[in-house]
């Protein structure tokens, strides 16, 4: 049910119907209604050398450009194995779209989980990223009988993704000794108003089957990282936000067996976190999902949350919602595909379109990697609304 007796400026202007008279005296028209999303397919299975696609992230770099990242699986849809981390660029807007390029590979080897952030005041995008020989799996990894650990990477460009560094072993700055599987994000990081670089990221802890998040981060322009805090236990991947006050939700992957997301909040910039709870409104089936701040330069003091995932109990239906209230209820959304769907990363355009680079398909949710760019007035349309999702 859409609840707007709250509405944040921005919004209103987008939602509101004209009720003023034109110069004229006459009744103005209505706006017109906002166009559909644009949606292009950007990575499809079985093109570019590559068997599959998955784990997207999005990004816009300081001077606008937008980068669209993910896992080439090389030989399978399979998390282990030969798998590098790809990228294609749109220099306009996502109008058109340069030629995939690979950003990290390590050849038989995995090399996976993008988590991009950029710093707005430097410019340099900084990618962190986890490694683990391609012949080890993640259950061997978990009970220690592999031949090596997970280890974090890191790569920066600072010529907006055209040319990326030699990735470095940042492990034992980011990785308890006692972790053994270990992601980054999946999705993208954040920078924080102190300007701090904050990282998502999960791990297993070792000796048993216990999943749960962290995050890493820096506060000297990517420079160095640290730990942050852990929330724990049945969670895992995760995506953070900053809220009004300050303070940090992070929303969470859960194994709570409820069939929801989970949701956490810091208020020392990650240091620490409140125990894991579920957010029932957040109905997912056990997946990855996305969430950012969208703040109009029209009304900057008031900013809005926006969430994607497969609203289902199973990975299909992706999904997108509108918090106006800093994720205390979610009261708008609309569905981008009612198909299969898995994983997605949402991120703003200069123009104010909000993108989202999500895994769908036909008959299985890793048949493709799309980009859909859509507008707030689209999304807070009555017509584009799933508010019961089963």
């Amino acid at each position: 049910m859409r609840t707007l007796a709250v509405i944040p400026a921005l919004l209103v202007l987008l939602t509101i119907p004209c009720a003023a008279r034109a110069a004229d005296g006459k009744p103005a028209s209505p706006p017109a209604s906002a166009p559909a999303p644009d949606q292009t397919d950007l990575f499809v299975a079985g093109r570019d050398g590559y068997h599959a696609f998955r784990i997207p992230a999005l990004l816009v770099s300081a001077k606008g450009t937008l980068l669209a990242f993910c896992e080439g699986r090389r030989n399978s849809t399979s998390d282990a194995g030969a798998i590098d981390v790809v990228l294609k660029r749109s220099l306009d807007g996502g109008r058109t779209w340069q030629p995939m390029q690979t950003v990290a590979a390590d050849g038989p080897n995995t090399v996976g989980n993008p988590c991009p952030v950029v710093d707005r005041d430097t410019g340099i995008i900084w990618l962190p990223l986890t490694w683990n020989l391609g012949s080890d799996t993640e259950a061997q990894i978990k009970k220690k009988t592999a031949k090596a650990s997970r280890e974090v990477w890191l790569t920066k460009s600072t010529d907006d993704g055209a040319t990326w560094t030699k990735p470095i072993n940042i492990t034992s700055t980011t990785k308890d000794p006692d972790w053994t599987w270990y992601a980054t994000g999946p999705g993208g990081g954040i920078q924080l108003k102190s300007g701090r670089l904050l990282i998502p990221c999960d791990h297993a802890l070792a000796g048993s089957q216990l999943f749960r998040s962290h995050a890493i981060y820096s506060d000297d322009h990517g420079a160095t990282w640290k730990l942050g805090g852990v929330i724990g236990d049945k969670v895992n991947e995760c995506q953070a936000v900053e809220l009004g006050d300050g303070r940090l939700m992070m929303n969470l992957r859960s194994y709570m067996g409820h069939r929801c997301r989970a949701v956490s909040w810091s208020s020392d910039g990650g240091l620490t976190w409140t125990p894991a709870q579920d957010e029932p409104a957040l109905i997912e089936p056990v997946c990855q999902a996305s969430i950012l701040r969208f703040v109009d330069p029209r009304d900057p003091a008031h900013g809005l949350l926006v969430f994607s995932n497969p609203a289902s109990t199973k990975r299909e239906k992706m999904t997108v919602r509108l918090s106006l209230d800093e994720g205390k209820t979610w009261s708008i959304s609309a569905l981008l595909s009612a198909g299969p769907s898995a994983y997605s990363s949402l991120a703003v355009l200069p123009d104010q379109r909000i993108g989202c680079l999500y895994e769908r398909g036909e008959k299985s949710a890793y048949e493709k990697i799309t980009l859909a760019l859509f507008s707030l007035q689209w999304l807070t349309e009555p017509h584009s609304s799933v508010d019961a999702v089963p």
